[in-house]
């Protein structure tokens, strides 16, 4: 990532997902805080930064967040949660990325402010990363085209292979909130209704077809709609707060039993993991490409000249007990998907339907 001239007196590898051009966001607290107060930071490198300790400092001296200051609203960064960041919007988000950018560049004067160095760095092996926002809705689709037309392919044929609704309409479901976990989560194995092909009645037993799906997850924030009012597919990436990988795991011989009529239940609401880290739409700028060909066109509400993608490259590997070391076992790029998260977005929306800041779109397999 780390393809122009600035940079950090923190010092890290070249192959670092964390250069100073990143600046994600997230939550955590110290191992060694026996309070286990979260407080909201980034990462630079090997290392997590309070920003708790930065706003309390005022680092924070943007005209923006200087307003929030005045106005006794400063305290967006000691939140156990981004929610309260989140919400502030897009604004709030450009100037806070650009004063820590600003913090931790070679020639701030940080670089040799040793209190602040020993009480607002921590190395990352030393922290507990959380659950960076409450979500109070998660909602995950199906906006890969190769997927759909793969497992339908599957279900019902080559010739049937993809619905007729869907080239037309971003096809999502309401997913379970409260069972979204940041990675490192240890998963029991998942137990339900299977219906076997050779027993008349189904059994009660642990699933035998877990499976994962490699997938990007988007935080929305902002301002948002509310109830009764659409957002409009121009303006929805302005509520786009940034992306994390998303593994939407699924138990597919519960989910083969239970999905007719209604679709994913129990199959998929034991766990939905996301990786703790939040990356910006600002710091993935460099990486947008052109949006896919959509054929026939998207109705009017769904098209936007300037709808785009990223080159995002995916990778799965997967670790047993038995492998020396991990395995990839497969390679993808986000910017495949046939459906972009704006869209996503807007139709979810379309029908009046409220967002709220912390709600959490999954792609869907890519």
């Amino acid at each position: 990532m780390e393809s122009t001239a600035q940079k950090s007196f923190i010092e890290y590898s070249p192959e670092s997902h964390f250069p100073i051009q990143n600046i994600p966001f997230g939550v955590f607290y110290p191992k060694l805080d026996h309070t286990q107060r979260p407080r909201c930071g980034t990462r630079i490198g090997d290392f997590v930064v309070d920003l708790d300790y930065f706003e309390q400092k005022g680092f924070f001296d943007g005209p923006l967040f200087s307003e929030l200051r005045k106005s006794g609203k400063e305290c967006v960064f000691g939140q156990k949660t981004l929610n309260r960041f989140m919400k502030l919007g897009k604004k709030y988000w450009v100037e806070a990325r650009t004063t820590i950018q600003k913090l931790l560049s070679s020639d701030s004067s940080l670089k040799n402010d040793m209190e602040t160095r020993n009480f607002a760095f921590y190395h990352y092996k030393d922290v507990v990363m959380c659950v960076p926002a409450q979500i109070g809705d998660y909602t995950d689709f199906y906006s890969s085209k190769n997927h759909a037309y793969n497992v339908g392919c599957i279900l019902r044929g080559k010739d049937n292979a993809l619905q007729p609704n869907w080239v037309h309409v971003p096809i999502g479901y309401h997913g379970r909130a409260s069972s979204v976990v940041v990675s490192g989560y240890e998963m029991p194995r998942p137990r339900g209704q299977i219906k076997l092909p050779d027993k008349e009645n189904p059994i009660f037993s642990e699933t035998k077809k877990l499976d994962f799906e490699l997938e990007m997850g988007a935080f929305i924030g902002g301002e948002l709609n509310t109830l009764g009012h659409p957002i409009k597919c121009c303006d929805a990436e302005d509520y786009i707060f940034g992306y994390v990988i998303l593994n939407d795991w699924s138990a597919r011989d519960i989910q083969a039993w239970e999905y007719v009529p209604l679709g994913p239940f129990n199959a998929k609401n034991f766990a939905t993991v996301i990786s703790p880290w939040i990356v910006t739409i600002q710091a993935l700028e460099e990486f947008r490409v052109p949006l896919g060909k959509q054929d026939p066109a998207p109705l009017q509400y769904l098209y936007d000249p300037n709808l785009s993608s990223f080159d995002i490259n995916l990778e799965v590997s997967i670790a047993t007990e038995k492998t020396e070391k991990p395995e990839v076992i497969c390679t993808s790029n986000f910017k495949h998907l046939y459906w972009s998260v704006a869209q996503q977005l807007t139709h979810h929306a379309v029908t009046g339907c409220n967002m709220n800041a912390g709600d959490l779109l999954g792609t869907g397999i890519i």
